[in-house]
C-alpha cells in the first residue's frame, strides 16, 4: 500500500469512523437516564470521608 493510498484511505474513512466515534460519544453522554450519575459524581467530591480507619 503506498503512501497515497494510505492518506486517501485516512482522509475518507478514516474521517468518517473517528466522526462516528464522536457522535457515539457525544449520544452516549445525553442518553436518557444519565443524569443522575454525572449529578452523583459532579457531587462526590463534596461528600465526607465516612472512613473508620
Amino acid at each position: 500500500m503506498s503512501y497515497e493510498a494510505l492518506r486517501h484511505f485516512a482522509d475518507s474513512w478514516g474521517l468518517l469512523f473517528l466522526g462516528m466515534v464522536f457522535l457515539t460519544m457525544i449520544g452516549w453522554t445525553f442518553r436518557p437516564g444519565s443524569g443522575r450519575k454525572h449529578h452523583e459524581a459532579a457531587h462526590m467530591i463534596f461528600e465526607e470521608d465516612h472512613d473508620d480507619g
